[in-house]
């Protein structure tokens, strides 16, 4: 038999001693994305961890930069594209501090605002929480999960027209009512999630298969989380109840009873059961949201000189139609400053700091993503622990690459 004589290229591999440099990724179904992770490893064991990010970058920032500042939310939803509200809620509340209406945004908006960035927050989990399971070899979990997802989906749908960047939340408040039937399909959902977490909890909670892979696995001490910057729930699953819901309330979060689920292990089970708990909590806000909806009102704060005329009036009144043809071909014009606004996306600190120079688009537009600093700490995590536990790691850190490049 005649071997290879051929050399392996120093891009893929090179060692010295007992060491092995190997690259992982950036294609590879165990990164949940777009991501390349230079590894030193000595056996099975990792030494050195140092990811490389990039490869999805889009350029984002930048081209909200050159569209109206209504148009730049469409674009912003597709950084984090697993929580497109959240994205979108955010840069509408800094524009409108930015405008100075803050406290005119009607009360029913806040509070379908509230619903649905508590609906997005549910959804996400349930695309980390199955693809975890994947990664550990549980599949049963990920169709119980997506299911979920398919009913939040749906519900998303009805309201935006989209099922996965709507574009509902506007600067302004929202781009339309809830349609009819919504409430009753909303009723469903709220009864259907207390028995499916159950499944969810028994299929993994207490497995000991799971527990064998994820307890003392990826220890983040509270000094080091905070030494990354990590937020949410991977910084809540090292002991720090820090909740931008709670810190810094929004949008009238303050109005909710609602609890921050904290563990003290650091490990990627407590970071699996902190998500666990915020899905709980999240149907619990969403409780009651869906009680204060039996109140109608308006959705879209009544202001010439940033919301469109109702489309009802626009084939009735000339100064309807030009109003209308001013607000779409020119758009609204921000005055001059500058704004940080943050919110609790379900990877954490979600941060926009949004500059205007009194025009009608955005000067600059700077996201702090929560998942580019929760995946710098990986180069804290991975050393000591074995190749099959980065990606137990990456998991449980669970990171969005279209956030992250941008």
């Amino acid at each position: 038999m005649t071997m290879s004589t051929q050399p392996l290229t120093p891009e893929i591999v090179s060692q010295e001693g007992n060491a092995m440099v190997l690259s992982m990724g950036p294609q590879h179904p165990s990164t949940h994305g777009v991501l390349q992770i230079m590894l030193e490893i000595e056996g099975e064991t990792v030494v050195k961890a140092e990811p490389e990010i990039g490869y999805l970058h889009t350029g984002i920032e930048k081209t909200a930069e050159n569209l109206f500042w209504s148009q730049a939310q469409t674009v912003i939803e597709r950084m984090d594209y697993l929580a497109p509200e959240s994205n979108s809620l955010c840069y509408a509340l800094a524009v409108e501090r930015l405008l100075g209406i803050t406290d005119g945004i009607p009360e029913r908006a806040r509070v379908i605002r509230v619903l649905f960035m508590e609906l997005t927050r549910i959804a996400s989990h349930c695309v980390w929480l199955g693809t975890h399971g994947i990664d550990l070899g549980a599949i049963s979990v990920f169709f119980y999960c997506f299911d979920l997802r398919e009913n939040i989906l749906d519900l998303q749908e009805a309201a935006g027209g989209a099922r996965m960047h709507p574009n509902y939340v506007r600067v302004g408040g929202l781009n339309g009512d809830l349609p009819n039937g919504f409430l009753a399909k909303l009723d469903a959902f709220i009864e259907k999630f207390p028995g499916r977490m159950r499944d969810l909890r028994g299929l993994l909670q207490a497995n000991p298969i799971f527990q064998d892979r994820t307890i003392g696995v990826g220890i983040l001490s509270p000094e080091a989380a905070l030494e990354w910057n990590v937020t949410g729930p991977s910084l809540r699953g090292s002991g720090i109840g820090y909740d931008v819901r709670k810190a810094f309330p929004y949008t009238g979060y303050d109005s909710y009873d609602f609890d921050v689920p904290v563990r003290s292990e650091g490990d990627a089970y407590a970071r699996f059961l902190v998500r666990l708990d915020e899905m709980e909590q999240s149907h619990r806000i969403v409780e009651q949201a869906r009680r204060r909806l039996d109140t109608p009102g308006p959705v879209l704060i009544d202001d010439p000189k940033v919301t469109a005329p109702p489309k009802e009036t626009i084939a009735l009144s000339m100064e309807a139609l030009i109003h209308h043809f001013k607000i779409v071909s020119e758009g609204f014009r921000v005055p001059p400053g500058d704004v940080y606004q943050s919110v609790e996306s379900p990877r954490g600190e979600l941060g926009y700091y949004v500059v205007s120079t009194g025009g009608n688009r955005p000067y600059r537009i700077r996201t702090r993503p929560p998942s580019m600093y929760n995946l710098q700490s990986v180069k804290g995590l991975a050393p000591g622990n074995l190749i099959a536990d980065l990606v137990v790691i990456l998991g449980s850190l669970d990171p969005v690459f279209g956030e992250v490049d941008r």
